[in-house]
């Protein structure tokens, strides 16, 4: 062959060295050792984790150099049982509950790092026909629900509020049928408008509903809220940097495309019909916040109202600074 024919190979040469170069650099990027964590969950999926679940099905966990394992909690098991003992390094739970973990010398060593909901989306119901449209009509009337003292707290600073005796109301325990027995075994109940009012209206019942925002401001408390622990937050930072940014993409995701990302949460909550994880999305997903560029962040106000409610209410015996129980820095400010 002569010297001016090899000459001409020699770009051909080079672009292939290149293609190489490429695909081995390729390859190194999607075997990269990804950092194994888990987040447990307070609950069994459902609209309030969509985003998880669509930062664990687009990758955005990957991107960010982590594996993470998604966790339905056990019966008898707690998000901040498991994370305070750092058996997971991240949860799903609530306000109430991660001022509980500090409260009286408990110091279960947990922190909120971003509240999934900026306002509380949970309120009493009864049956449209009942007349019983506020406080002022719980005297006489059953209620079913869980039987906690936050919950009794509740029950009793709205009928305060309304003038009305709070021990004229009759508590009993929920019998897990929801809006089967409401109007039936019991007159009023405790429900997720995202979730339990939508799925009535989806059956036909009519129901009134009563925001616990609106009957009293200092219940327009975080819930739920993602929480990590202390040792994650001194020694793994930038991991919980990494995994709340994938976090926020993924709720900002969801918050772009409820009816797809309804489908991808629907892989992990088989039980629920998709026309209403549907619905129950399209309610979430508008939401979430009120602006998805600051999805996750709270305000230390929403705290010191809700622990100045608890304490006052007699379930813990101090406030608790509100810097102890939240940060934005894994969310921005």
């Amino acid at each position: 062959m002569k010297l001016t024919k090899l000459w001409l190979l020699v770009p051909l040469l080079l672009s292939l060295t290149a293609c190489g170069n490429s695909q081995d650099k390729a390859k190194s990027q999607s075997t990269k050792k990804l950092t194994n964590v888990s987040i447990v969950l307070d609950y069994v999926p459902n609209t309030n984790h969509t985003g998880l679940y669509v930062a664990k099905d687009k990758g955005y966990f990957k991107d960010a150099g982590l594996n993470v394992k998604i966790i339905e909690p056990g019966d008898n098991s707690t998000s901040i049982g498991m994370v305070g003992s750092n058996k997971a390094q991240f949860g799903v739970s609530y306000q109430e509950d991660v001022t509980y973990a500090h409260a009286d010398g408990k110091n279960i060593p947990v922190k909120a790092i971003g509240t999934i909901l900026k306002h509380n989306t949970s309120g009493f119901v009864s049956k449209a026909n009942s007349g019983i449209t506020s406080p002022k009509d719980f005297a006489g009337k059953t209620y079913a629900g869980w039987q906690t003292p936050s919950e009794e707290a509740v029950l009793k600073a709205v009928m305060r509020n309304a003038g009305v005796n709070p021990k004229s109301l009759k508590i009993v325990g929920a019998t897990g049928d929801g809006p089967k027995s409401l109007g039936k075994k019991n007159d009023i109940q405790w429900w997720f408008q995202g979730w339990d009012v939508i799925r009535a209206k989806n059956a036909g019942i009519k129901v009134n509903y009563m925001p616990l925002h609106k009957l009293d401001k200092r219940l327009d408390y975080y819930t739920p809220v993602i929480i990590t622990n202390n040792t994650q937050l001194q020694k793994n930072s930038k991991i919980v940097k990494a995994f709340m940014t994938a976090t926020k993409k993924g709720y900002q995701d969801a918050i772009a495309h409820p009816k797809a990302d309804a489908a991808i949460l629907h892989k992990y909550a088989k039980d629920d019909d998709l026309s209403f994880l549907e619905d129950s999305q399209s309610f979430l997903s508008a939401n979430y916040t009120d602006d998805a560029a600051k999805w996750g962040q709270m305000d230390a106000k929403v705290w010191n109202n809700y622990t100045g409610f608890m304490k006052e209410y007699g379930l813990i015996k101090q406030t608790i600074p509100a810097k102890t129980l939240y940060t934005n820095q894994y969310v921005g400010n």
